[in-house]
C-alpha cells in the first residue's frame, strides 16, 4: 500500500499578485506526483481563506479532481470510527481516495460549514475531525484518525477529551494540524501540545501548520512535519528547505520525501548598514550577485535590512523594486534603529516587567507621547484617553485642539 502526505495547499494564496500562481502549480505537481498511491492524506489547510471565491473554487476543484478520475488500485473501506457511513460518497471511493482535515485557514465558528466539510459533500474528498476511518488492501489494514485544526490553547484539553486510540491489527496514523512544541507556527499563540504529551501507540503521527518539513523518531511512533507545498511566510527557514509532501510505502513502513521540482525559487538575505550613504548601493549588489543565475521564474526575493537609520528607506525601496520587476518579486523589511525607537522599545520593556494591564500601559503611552509634544498640561489625558477608549477620536482631537475646551462641555453637549 501507498500513502501520499501533503499539507497546507493553501489554495489561493496571494491571490491578484504576482504570486497567486504558485499555490495551484505547486498542489497540482504533488496531486499528480500522487497519482501512483492507493491513498491521498492532505493535513489541512487546503485553503488559504476560510471563504474562497469561486475562481479559486473552481481551480481547487479541477485539481482534487484528479484522484476521482484514476481507477482503484484495489484500497477498499473496510470500517469507520465515529463517522457515518452518509457522509461518504461512493464517489469518493471509486478513484484515490483523498482523507483530509481541516486547518486553521478552514476554521470557522460554530455550527458554520466550512470548505471542506462542503467539499465532502460533493464527494472530492473524506473530511476527518476527531473520528477516523480504515482501509485494507491486500491484507495490509490502514487506520487514519484526524482532529481539524483548534485554537492552540484548547488543542492539548480537546484532544485528551477525544482520546485517539490506535485500531489493533492496523498501521495506525493520527492527523492533527497544530504547533507542537518545538515546532511553533506563531509566539503569540503558545501551544499546548509538545512531542511527549501527544497520543501514544500510533505508528505514524503527522502534523500540519508548519511550513517547513520535519521528521523525527519518537520511541516507536514517527512523527512528521511534510511542510507546505507553497512559500507563503517568506522566513528563512522557507528559502533552506525544499518544498515536497511525503510518500509511505506500507508494509516496509518507508517514508520518503518526494521534492517538488516547479516550486518558484525563495531567496532570504539579511543585510547589516552602518552607514546610510550605502544602503542603495549595498541593496543593488546584492540583487545584482543574485540574479545573475537563472532562473525558471522569477525568483521571490526577500531582503532583511538591520541598520541604524530610520530616515533613508521608504523612497529607496520602492525605487529599487521597480527597478528590478522585470526580473524578480522582490521583498524589502527593515529592522532600523534609532535613539528614539530604542527609547521606546525600552519602555516597552518595562512596563511588560511590572506587569501592568493593557489599559495601564496605553496610559502610560499616552502620557509619555504627550510630554514629547508639550501638551501634557493643557488638559487632562486620563479623560483623553477614555476618550481614545471607547472609540470617540474625533471628540478626542477637539479637546486636543481646543475647539472645545473641557470634557465638561463635551457632556453636557452629549445631553
Amino acid at each position: 500500500m501507498k500513502i501520499s502526505i501533503i499539507s497546507d495547499l493553501h489554495f489561493g494564496y496571494a491571490w491578484n499578485s504576482r504570486l497567486e500562481e504558485d499555490s495551484f502549480q505547486n498542489a497540482n505537481e504533488a496531486i499528480e506526483k500522487s497519482l501512483d498511491s492507493d491513498l491521498i492524506l492532505i493535513i489541512g489547510d487546503i485553503f488559504d481563506s476560510r471563504n474562497p471565491n469561486t475562481e479559486i473554487l473552481a481551480r481547487a476543484f479541477k485539481i482534487l479532481s484528479k484522484p476521482l478520475l484514476e481507477k482503484n488500485k484495489g484500497i477498499r473501506l473496510l470500517n469507520l470510527i465515529d463517522k457515518t457511513l452518509e457522509k461518504i460518497s461512493e464517489r469518493t471511493l471509486k478513484g484515490i481516495p483523498v482523507i483530509t482535515i481541516a486547518g486553521t485557514h478552514e476554521r470557522r465558528g460554530d455550527y458554520q460549514l466550512n470548505s471542506l466539510e462542503a467539499l465532502e459533500q460533493t464527494g472530492f474528498i473524506i473530511n476527518l475531525h476527531k473520528n477516523g476511518i480504515v482501509f485494507e488492501k491486500d491484507d495490509q489494514k490502514v487506520a487514519i484518525q484526524g482532529l481539524s485544526g483548534v485554537p492552540e490553547r484548547n488543542a492539548y484539553s480537546i484532544l485528551e477529551q477525544w482520546n485517539p486510540k490506535p485500531v489493533n491489527g492496523c498501521y495506525n496514523i493520527l492527523m492533527i494540524h497544530q504547533s507542537i512544541e518545538p515546532f511553533v507556527y506563531s509566539p503569540l499563540e503558545p501551544p499546548t501540545l509538545n512531542l511527549s504529551n501527544l497520543p501514544k501507540g500510533f505508528d505514524l503521527i503527522i502534523d500540519g501548520h508548519i511550513h517547513t518539513s520535519h521528521y523525527e523518531e519518537l520511541g516507536n511512533t514517527t512523527f512528521i512535519i511534510p511542510g507546505s507545498t507553497v512559500i507563503t511566510q517568506l522566513k528563512k527557514e522557507e528559502a533552506e528547505n525544499p518544498k515536497g509532501f511525503y510518500k509511505l510505502q506500507l508494509p516496509e513502513n518507508k517514508l520518503d520525501f518526494i521534492k517538488l521540482e516547479n516550486v518558484r525559487k525563495f531567496i532570504y538575505k539579511e543585510i547589516h548598514l552602518d552607514d546610510k550613504k550605502t544602503i542603495n548601493e549595498s541593496i543593488q549588489n546584492k540583487l545584482d550577485e543574485i540574479l545573475n543565475q537563472k532562473f525558471e521564474k522569477k525568483p521571490l526575493i526577500k531582503l532583511k535590512i538591520f541598520g541604524k537609520y530610520s530616515d533613508v528607506i521608504d523612497k529607496e525601496i520602492k525605487e529599487l523594486q521597480k527597478k528590478y520587476e522585470d526580473k524578480s518579486i522582490l521583498k524589502i523589511t527593515t529592522e532600523l534603529e534609532s535613539p528614539q525607537i530604542k527609547q521606546k522599545l525600552k519602555l516597552l520593556e518595562n512596563m511588560r516587567e511590572k506587569r501592568l494591564s493593557l489599559e495601564e500601559m496605553g496610559m502610560q503611552l499616552l502620557n509619555k507621547n504627550l510630554e514629547e509634544l508639550k501638551f501634557r498640561k493643557m488638559f487632562d489625558p486620563e479623560n483623553i484617553f477614555k476618550l481614545l477608549a471607547d472609540g470617540a477620536t474625533e471628540r478626542a482631537l477637539d479637546i486636543i485642539t481646543k475647539k472645545q475646551a473641557t470634557l465638561k462641555t463635551q457632556r453636557e453637549w452629549w445631553k
